[in-house]
This record gives structure tokens, C-alpha cells and sequence, in this order.
């Protein structure tokens, strides 16, 4: 093209034509100081993987105090949002005036000239609770800096990875002891802004925020059904399990795809306690992690000694115990004398199995002989007294 220079010289010229370009065009941050009571974040992070399901980390930060609340979670479908966004306010202890977000669908429906269309449940869950749900501005990160950061703490010391030297979860249980552990060692120790602990600040936070409802926000979280004795819950035609101490209690089950989703409001907030695929009548879905340890069947059934005579009979060794799970006996009868030296007693009842007068075929009990010359009655006749 004509050109004669070095391409370092093209760089130095290209980078003083980028600084002076972003020099008037360049974003202007400024600090945003909250007031205690007001403002509350939450945003979304990919969890780690527990066998072939992926989680979600539900990360939630007041601003003031800078408290935070990471839960886990299996989907982002607004019934789950809603009961972690609870089980979070419970953990607080009171509800911020404002819960900023994302625009996700369960928030916000459209965007009509520049303003958010809120969704039906998001307007009945603020309502619920007395706040109000906004939305920052659409792929802006920095507008909710205190719940990103929230995110990338909390992927940084739960997801698995080289830097950390973290195992594998074995169970959504583990997990949920993991989130509860981090939060507990972020929120006990002092922040780098405020050099207070989070804890110490929310104790003074909680005086600005408003009361949490006695019950909570259900009307997203499906029907309502009541677990059986046999700890299962029917819902469509189906049977699925839920954990054995629910027994008796109300719980909602709703549908999310292809999976039953159940859910139980107790004191701590709604808790999501089973999760099935969709089965048919007939073929109940059974996870033998919700009831204990089953007990032994009539094939596994281990002797146990009862008595003296019995724990005597076991101590001979392992034989005893084999000889019993092989072998039928018949209990002798008391009193049916000894065993002499002509070989076993008879029964004086004369009932048992080859005695004298025993019955045809083995069958107990004495044989009633009519006397000779004694017909038997017609039938409907009856003896004359």
C-alpha cells in the first residue's frame, strides 16, 4: 500500500488513536454507598456436577452488611427461585425494601420501549413479602457488581477444581452442607471494605428490615398432597417417594418436564426433599435413600439368642446358626417323656406322627372309632335326649 514504516510503529500509532478514542468515550463508575434495610442482590452460578445431574449455585448478598446466602439448586424455574429466595430472607432474618436481578424470564417477560415487563409471579412473591423485584439493565454485569462477586467467590471455594483440590460430591445432601460451611466462614470473618464482619452488621441491619411472613410464598410450588404411611405421595396417576420423617405431612409436588419436583414448607422455609422422573400407575418411583436400612428378609433372617439354653445352642459355632436356617424340626411336646434306650418316647396323647391310633395320613390328634354294630345317623336326623 505504500506504506514504508515498521509494524511496532503502526502499534504505537494505533494505541495512542485507542486512548484518545476512549479518553471521551470512557464509562463513568461512581460509588454506590447503600442504606441499611434497602437493597438485596441475586444472581445465578454453575454449580458442580453430583453424578450425571448439574446443580445451580443460588447466591444472594445484602448490600449493607454484606451478608451472603449461597444455596444450591437443580433448575431455575421460577417455583425453585422462589423458595430459595425465601430460604434466603429466613436466613436473614427480615426482607430488604428492593431484590434486584437478572432478566430472567421468571422476572421479567419483555421489555416494552426500554422498561421490564414483570412477571405474574414475581409481582405475587413481592407482594407476598412486601418488596419490590427489579431488573438491572440487560447484559450489564456492573450494575449488580455485589452479587457477582458473590458468584465467583463461591464457584472459586465449592466447584471442584485443580486450584482448590476439591473431591467429587457424593450426594445434593454434601453439597448443601458445603454451601452452608462456606457461608458460615465468609460471613463470620471481617470484609475488606468495611473491616466488620458480615454477621456482626447484619445484627444491626435486621432493625431496618421489614418482618419475614409466618407462611411461605407456596403458590408457585404445585398442589398440595399428603404423604401416606408408606412415605409416598400420589400425584398424576403416579407414586413417588419422599424422605420417611415426612410421613403424615402436607408437602407440594409440582411438574417440571419430566420430573416430579416435591417440595416441603417447614419452619426454615420451603425445601425441596425428592425429585423423580415421571412414571406410570402402577410402577411407583421408590429411592431407597428416603427410608432406613430395611431388615432381613425371610431368606437373610440371622438367629438371635433369646434364652440361656438358646445362646448356649448358638456359642457351638457357626454350624448352630446354619443347622437352624436349613433345617425344620418338630418342638417336642412337654411332658411326652424321654428318650430311653429302646429309642424315642411315645406320645401319651397318641397325636403324633406314626403313634398308636395315629390318624390316616400323619394328621395329629387321636382316631374316634364308632363301636360294632353302630350305624351312623342319616344326615338332618338328630339324637333323641
Amino acid at each position: 500500500m505504500g506504506y514504508a514504516g515498521s509494524e511496532r510503529t503502526t502499534r504505537r500509532a494505533v494505541a495512542g488513536l485507542k486512548q484518545a478514542y476512549a479518553a471521551g468515550r470512557r464509562r463513568v463508575h461512581r460509588p454506590w454507598v447503600a442504606e441499611p434495610g434497602m437493597w438485596a442482590q441475586y444472581d445465578f452460578g454453575d454449580g458442580p456436577r453430583i453424578g450425571q445431574a448439574a446443580t445451580i449455585l443460588f447466591c444472594l448478598w445484602l448490600a449493607w452488611s454484606r451478608f451472603r446466602v449461597v444455596l444450591p439448586l437443580l433448575d431455575k424455574s421460577g417455583p425453585s427461585v422462589w423458595a430459595a429466595a425465601d430460604v434466603a430472607l429466613r436466613r436473614l432474618g427480615g426482607v430488604p425494601a428492593y431484590l434486584l436481578t437478572d432478566n430472567e424470564k421468571t422476572v421479567t417477560v419483555e421489555h416494552v420501549a426500554g422498561i421490564p415487563v414483570r412477571n405474574a409471579a414475581a409481582v405475587e412473591f413481592g407482594r407476598h413479602y412486601g418488596l419490590t423485584v427489579a431488573a438491572c439493565v440487560p447484559y450489564d454485569p456492573a450494575s449488580k457488581g455485589g452479587s457477582e462477586s458473590t458468584v465467583k467467590i463461591a464457584k472459586a471455594d465449592l466447584v471442584p477444581a485443580q486450584a482448590n483440590l476439591l473431591g467429587e460430591y457424593a450426594s445434593f445432601a454434601q453439597l448443601e452442607a458445603a454451601c452452608e460451611g462456606f457461608c458460615g466462614q465468609v460471613n463470620a470473618r471481617p470484609h475488606r471494605i468495611t473491616r466488620r464482619a458480615p454477621a456482626e452488621m447484619l445484627a444491626e441491619e435486621r432493625a431496618r428490615l421489614h418482618p419475614v411472613p409466618a407462611a411461605p410464598f407456596t403458590a408457585a410450588l404445585g398442589v398440595t398432597r399428603r404423604v401416606d404411611a408408606m412415605s409416598l405421595v400420589a400425584f398424576e396417576g403416579g407414586q413417588y417417594s419422599v424422605p420417611h420423617q415426612l410421613a403424615g405431612q402436607v408437602v407440594h409436588v409440582r411438574r417440571h418436564g419430566g420430573q416430579v419436583v416435591i417440595t416441603h414448607a417447614g419452619p426454615a422455609g420451603p425445601v425441596e426433599v425428592a425429585r423423580h422422573q415421571v412414571t406410570t400407575p402402577g410402577s411407583p418411583r421408590v429411592d431407597d435413600a428416603h427410608y432406613p436400612p430395611a431388615p432381613p428378609g425371610a431368606l437373610n433372617r440371622m438367629p438371635k439368642a433369646r434364652t440361656t439354653a438358646e445362646a448356649q445352642f448358638l456359642g457351638i459355632g457357626d454350624g448352630a446358626g446354619l443347622w437352624l436356617a436349613g433345617t425344620r424340626r418338630r418342638r417336642r411336646v412337654p411332658g411326652a417323656g424321654q428318650d430311653g434306650p429302646g429309642g424315642p418316647a411315645r406320645c401319651p396323647a397318641r397325636c403324633c406322627r406314626g403313634g398308636p391310633g395315629a390318624r390316616p395320613g400323619g394328621r395329629g390328634g387321636p382316631v374316634r372309632r364308632r363301636r360294632p354294630g353302630r350305624h351312623p345317623r342319616p344326615p338332618g336326623l338328630r339324637r333323641r335326649r
